[in-house]
């Protein structure tokens, strides 16, 4: 059974920073994409950014050049690094990843997690 746990998030003022990490585990073969997905209170989820299995990259626009995505094959976890905070970035922040089992291949999600931006 495949697991997907995250940590991080919390309240930041604007222009903090914040760190997410969410690791997989159980009986994984290998994981494909993986990504970051957040949805604000009466809008969809949407994408914030992913990241390839070999490390490429994609990031809403709204994030560029503050969010950074991570990954570490060999741990099976991702991070999202969360800098220059914004009120608009206020969200619960989820985490998912393709995971190939022995069997078949799914999409897993993680438990979301509130990071609110406010002073």
């Amino acid at each position: 059974q495949v697991r997907i746990v995250g940590s991080g998030g919390g309240l930041v003022q604007p222009g903090g920073s914040l760190r997410r990490s969410c690791a997989a585990s159980g009986n994984i073969v290998s994981i494909y994409d993986r990504g970051w997905y957040r949805q604000a209170p009466g809008k969809q989820r949407e994408l914030v950014a992913a990241i390839t299995h070999g490390g490429t990259t994609n990031y809403a626009n709204s994030v560029k050049g503050r969010f950074t995505i991570s990954r570490d094959n060999a741990k099976n976890t991702v991070n999202l690094q969360m800098n220059s905070l914004k009120p608009e970035d206020t969200a619960v922040y989820y985490c998912n990843a393709d995971i190939v089992e022995h069997t078949a291949r799914n999409t897993y999600w993680g438990r979301g997690t509130q990071v609110t931006v406010s002073s």
